[in-house]
């Protein structure tokens, strides 16, 4: 390739400066072990530049960062990714001084010993920057996020100056989602405090700062539980934090969807999307549950009460379906023993691939969804329906193979696919163990 002449490396430095985080790493990570070619090492450099300034600046606005993806277009409060862009080359133009003090700061901070101070000078400078349009790129920041939403800038501006009062809040984060202590709570409240102070009606963007740093935004409601000592529906859902407890019904009716469309020829992939929909719907419920307190008389409470017999209504339809689908995988038919009719194995076809299919599937969902069932109020449905099932399974091999044993199966060759199918059942209900020990005396037979 040889040297890259200056013009084509701006071009390149161009386009790395739009790309997004995550590209940047990839690309640091796909060049880390280029040399030799010139232009190759001349394009690293580039990349491993531009990878450690957006380091140093997503350490100064750790805070708001994760509230700056895309172009900020979202329903909740967002902003573009490259309105923080251009703030931070702005604070490089005009505050050289400190981004060189918070630099010097990344390198050998310590969360719980270094003093974030640095970066809170320069995320209070900024603030002010977006306020003022005091720099050519502080105002196109400005411009770019009052486009994006109404009030966009006067809300990015108070969520930059809220970083200082936030930051040490997201760095207790991970304790405070396993549990709230009351000195916990304590600090979250001045916190708070801190933060609506800057402006009456900034407490949602607190909130929403912490939200974007959990791997579920809906657990942000066990903080506002705390700064609010469990606050009962009453209050929370006709304060200007109700949009929270809101997303977290919306999110669970979604999810119920999600449940409801569950396709029992959709294989692994349709068990994972909804066994992951049942176990959500429970952990959301149990969040608010939890965190508000309810009232069966409220909005709030009457939609939780509707929610939770919608997914044991639909669970247990399922379960229902799981057994009579393993009767058809696996026919019997009814003979007359005495005075009694009992069923019996039917032998004399193969069994249908996609009967077998479906079985399989209602079995690996009732499976998946073992940890949700008592929260979910379907666990005694469910544990009915696997004994049931287990126990056919274990009558129809065993009536099989005797079949096989004395040559009175109707279609040898269907009978053995039939046992085959068994054992894959099996395998779903128990383990891979049981299965092969159907597996191995199916081939001694």
């Amino acid at each position: 390739m040889g040297v890259l002449p200056e013009q084509k490396l701006a071009v390149v430095r161009n386009l790395v400066e739009a790309a997004p985080d995550r590209v940047v790493g990839d690309l640091r990570a796909a060049l880390a072990g280029a040399g030799g070619d010139s232009g190759l090492v001349d394009v690293r450099l580039l990349v491993e530049t531009e990878a450690r300034d957006r380091q140093l600046r997503n350490a100064v606005f750790l805070p708001i960062a994760p509230l700056c993806i895309g172009d900020g277009r979202t329903e909740r409060l967002t902003f573009p990714a490259r309105a923080l862009a251009l703030v931070w080359k702005g604070l490089r133009d005009q505050a050289t001084h400190e981004v060189a003090r918070a630099a010097a700061l990344y390198e050998e901070y310590q969360a719980e010993e270094s003093s974030p101070e640095p970066f809170d000078v320069l995320a209070r400078r900024a603030a002010r920057g977006v306020r003022e349009g005091n720099h050519p790129r502080f105002a196109a920041a400005a411009e770019l996020v009052e486009q994006t939403r109404p009030d966009g800038a006067r809300y990015f501006a108070e969520c930059l100056e809220m970083t200082p009062k936030v930051r040490t809040a997201v760095g207790r984060l991970p304790d405070w989602i396993q549990r709230v202590t009351d000195e916990d709570a304590a600090i979250a409240r001045i916190a708070y405090k801190d933060a609506v102070a800057i402006a009456e009606d900034a407490g949602p963007r607190f909130f929403e700062m912490l939200a974007a740093h959990l791997r579920h935004p809906w657990m942000v409601l066990r903080l506002i539980s705390a700064v609010m000592d469990k606050p009962p529906e009453s209050y929370l859902s006709g304060s200007e934090l109700a949009d929270f407890g809101q997303r977290v019904l919306d999110s669970i009716d979604a999810e119920l969807g999600v449940v409801e469309a569950f396709d029992a020829q959709g294989g692994a992939a349709a068990v994972k999307a909804a066994g992951g929909a049942v176990e959500a719907v429970t952990a959301q419920i149990a969040e608010i549950e939890g965190n508000v307190e309810l009232s069966r008389d409220g909005v709030w409470g009457a939609h939780v009460a509707r929610q939770k017999k919608t997914l044991a209504r639909v669970v247990e339809a399922r379960l229902r379906e799981t057994d009579k689908a393993v009767r058809t995988a696996l026919p019997t038919a009814q003979v007359r023993v005495g005075r009694v009719t009992k069923d019996t194995p039917r032998l004399d076809a193969p069994p249908s691939d996609a009967a077998v299919q479906k079985a399989r599937t209602l079995l690996a969902f009732a499976q998946e969804i073992r940890g949700a069932a008592n929260y979910g109020g379907f666990a005694a449905a469910r544990a009915k329906t696997m004994e049931a099932v287990e126990e056919f399974l274990d009558t129809y091999v065993e009536e099989a193979l005797d079949y096989l044993r004395v040559g009175d199966a109707a279609d040898p060759d269907a009978a053995r696919a039939l046992v085959r199918a068994a054992a894959d059942l099996i395998a779903v209900v128990r383990d891979r163990q049981a299965a092969e020990l159907v597996r191995r005396r199916l081939s001694g037979l």
